[in-house]
Order: C-alpha cells, then sequence, then structure tokens
C-alpha cells in the first residue's frame, strides 16, 4: 500500500504515542534514574533524584514526537519516489563499478598500509567474516532458510584442519577440499530430517545443531582437546616455502626470494590467501545463481507451495543449499585455524552464528556486495568503540538499530534480477 499524507499519524496520534513512550521511561526510570543508594553514616539510605527523572521523561516525549516526525516525512519521500521510480528491472551500472573498486581497493590495501600491521589483520578479519557472509547468503538469501547455527560448519572446517595437520601431518592445500566436503556432509546429515520444517521451527533447530557441535567439542576431550582447543597449528606455506627465520632446515619464503626476514611477510600472505579464497567465493556463487539449481533457490524461497506442484523436489533444493553453504563455511574455517594456529570451542559460540546472520541480513538478503559493505560495519564498528570500553556495546546496538530503521531491507535491499525476458520472450 502506498503511504499518502492522508494516511500518517495525525497530531493527537502522535502525541498519545509520545505519552505512551514517557509512561514507560517513568516506570523504568524510576529505579534506574529517580532512586539512588547513598552511604549515609555507615547505613544504606535512599536519596531521590526526581528532577533527571523529570528531565528524562521529557526528553523521552519530545524525542519520540520528533523521531515520529521524521519517520513520517521519510515514509512520505520514499512513497513520492516510488510513484516517479522506473519500472522494475532497470539495472543499476553503478552497483557493479562500486564492486571494483572495492576490489581494488583491496589488493592495494596491504601495500598501502605496509607499515601498520593492525589495519591488514583488521582486513583479514573482515574477509573470513565476508566468506562466511557469502556462504550463508546462499541458504538464508537465496534458498530462504533460517539458520541460526551456522557456526557449527565453520567449526567443522576449523577442526577438521586442527586436527589432521597436528596428528597426520596434512598441510593447509590439502585440508582445504576435505574438510568442505566433510562440512557439506554434516550440512546434508542437519538438513535431511529438518527441512521439512519452516520459518521459527527450522531456526529453534538449527541453533540447536550448533549448540550440540559446540557441546560435543567441549566435552569429548579425547577427539578435540576439550576446552583447552588444539594448539600449535601449522600455518600454511607459499608452495612449500614456510614463512619464518632463515635455518638449515630448507628453504623459506625470505631466503628464496633473497629478502630480509620479516614477519609481516606472513601477514600479507595470509590477507592475501583470504582474498583469493573470498573472491572464488563470490565467483562460485554467482555462477551458481545462473544456473538451474540457483533458480530453484529462489523460486523456492519465493513460493514453496508452487514450486511443489510444479514438481520440483522441493526436499533436494533445500539440501543443495545447505551442502554448499556449509561447504562455504568449511573453508572459512580451515583458513581460520591455519591463521590463528590455535582453535577451542569459545571460537565458535552462538554469538558468531547471530554475527553472520546479521551480516546477511543487514546487507540485504541475496546481496553479494551488501554483505560485504555490511561485514566491515560490523567489524569496524566494535573496534572503532575500543577506546569506549564501557559503551562500546551501546554504541553497536545504537548503530545496528539505526541502521535497520534508515534501510529495513537491508543496505542494498533492491539487487537486479538473475536473469530478464526480452520483448521477445527469450531469457537474457
Amino acid at each position: 500500500m502506498t503511504t499518502t499524507a492522508h494516511n500518517l499519524p495525525n497530531v493527537a496520534g502522535r502525541l498519545k504515542d509520545a505519552t505512551g513512550i514517557a509512561l514507560v521511561s517513568l516506570l523504568l526510570g524510576v529505579p534506574m534514574i529517580g532512586l539512588k543508594t547513598v552511604d549515609a553514616g555507615g547505613a544504606l539510605a535512599i536519596a531521590t533524584r526526581w528532577p533527571w527523572l523529570l528531565a528524562f521523561v521529557a526528553t523521552m516525549f519530545v524525542g519520540r514526537l520528533v523521531l515520529q516526525f521524521v519517520l513520517d516525512h521519510v515514509s512520505l519521500n520514499k512513497a513520492k519516489r516510488a510513484r516517479t521510480r522506473p519500472e522494475v528491472g532497470a539495472t543499476r551500472p553503478w552497483l557493479k563499478w562500486i564492486g571494483y573498486a572495492v576490489v581494488g581497493f583491496a589488493l592495494v590495501l596491504p601495500i598501502a598500509f605496509s607499515g601498520n600491521r593492525y589495519v591488514v589483520d583488521t582486513a583479514t578479519t573482515v574477509l573470513i567474516y565476508v566468506m562466511l557472509g557469502w556462504g550463508l547468503n546462499v541458504v538464508v538469501g537465496l534458498a530462504g532458510l533460517l539458520d541460526l547455527g551456522y557456526v557449527a560448519f565453520y567449526a567443522v572446517g576449523a577442526y577438521t584442519y586442527g586436527l589432521l595437520s597436528t596428528h597426520f601431518g596434512w598441510g593447509f592445500w590439502e585440508t582445504l577440499p576435505v574438510a568442505g566436503a566433510l562440512a557439506a556432509s554434516f550440512g546434508i546429515i542437519l538438513g535431511w530430517p529438518t527441512l521439512r520444517l519452516r520459518g521459527d521451527y527450522l531456526a529453534i533447530v538449527t541453533l540447536g545443531f550448533g549448540e550440540i557441535i559446540r557441546l560435543i567439542l567441549v566435552n569429548w576431550t579425547d577427539f578435540s582437546n576439550g576446552p583447552n582447543g588444539i594448539g600449535s597449528i601449522p600455518r600454511p606455506t607459499f608452495f612449500g616455502l614456510p614463512f619464518k627465520p632463515d635455518s638449515d632446515d630448507g628453504a623459506t619464503f625470505a631466503s628464496f626470494f633473497h629478502l630480509d626476514y620479516s614477519p609481516d611477510h606472513r601477514v600479507m600472505f595470509l590477507y592475501y590467501l583470504i582474498l583469493v579464497l573470498a573472491l572464488l567465493t563470490n565467483l562460485f556463487v554467482s555462477r551458481l545463481r545462473k544456473l538451474p539449481v540457483g533458480l530453484a533457490w529462489e523460486a523456492v524461497r519465493e513460493d514453496e507451495v508452487a514450486c511443489k506442484a510444479l514438481g520440483m523436489n522441493v526436499t533436494n533444493i533445500k539440501l543443495s543449499a545447505f551442502a554448499i553453504g556449509a561447504m562455504l563455511g568449511g573453508f572459512a574455517g580451515v583458513f581460520f585455524a591455519a591463521r590463528q594456529g590455535f582453535i577451542s570451542p569459545e571460537s565458535f559460540v552462538f554469538s558468531e552464528s547471530a554475527t553472520i546472520l546479521a551480516i546477511v541480513v543487514l546487507g540485504g538478503m541475496g546481496s553479494q556486495l551488501g554483505v560485504v559493505i555490511a561485514s566491515v560495519l560490523l567489524v569496524l564498528l566494535p573496534e572503532l568503540g575500543r577506546d569506549f570500553s564501557e559503551y562500546r556495546m551501546l554504541m553497536f546496538g545504537a548503530a545496528m538499530i539505526l541502521i535497520m530503521v534508515w534501510r529495513p531491507g537491508g543496505l542494498i535491499a533492491h539487487r537486479e534480477p538473475t536473469y530478464r525476458l526480452s520483448k521477445q520472450g527469450a531469457r537474457a
């Protein structure tokens, strides 16, 4: 329904809404602001701060009026723009150029900040979340399945590399496909009995699956070393050349290229490694979206009942989305273990799943570029708030609320259709 000036709240409605907010503020503010415990000669006494409480309630009342006024006019402006917006299907080529600019910036970032390891490490963390976000985007954004236990596949990939490398001497590149296949298998194991569920029920089951994996890692000490985790995980090498000081054990990266040894070489190599893995992930998912399986994911997301009526095997379509999304999460887990050199169950708690899901939703469901922008925001906002340690999470939550109020459909809510029909009816 189009929003017009006639169906916006009137003055009486706004005053009623603001009054309700003020009453709630009064109830919450009495114990938190109006009353304060003080030391009165060795005894505990209660002092009142009614002027502070009155100022707080008045601020909430006026703030609600201003916020409602702003939101109403934003809705009205959106409605006006919608009436003059070009037809659906109009391309937005500037998004593609933004994507190219982001890739170009990512390529030169370690060179531009070669003396600042903190920036490169933070950028590496951003790329890990970008890769995880693209993997979960297959499940949530394309197939429309709410997964709250995605961190389980991340953990499977990390522990696969940690165990195979420390017990059997496997390298990074040997373990990468094995970990991806194992994570995909876990995705199928989760999906097969549960994908008949929908919505909140599916979310609860996936949440339980993620907690089961974490509890297994905590309690099965003979297998995973329990809460102590796995240490001394070997780092990936550059075609067999390790990043370590020169020694008699063999050639190193520095000695092979006749360079002075620097720990920054390994940091930059890890950055470019995750950048290549992320770009391959993007290319892989983008190509899948144009294949029949990708079109089937989007069809099931839009109308599952219609897909069943057309004879599509909805269960297998959902399973393929779960398996591919889990595989990409497993790849990211392998890199995480190789980068850290140590893993423990504490790295794979529910908050990680919530963060990855927030990246997908905040960026825009199904949007590849939106995942990148949301990953940058969700990683950098806590980092920028380190100087305000007491209010760090408060600032983070406030920023999330403001972004979702401003862009409720995500930062890039509209994405280009995978295919368009030409005037002759052919697929273009």
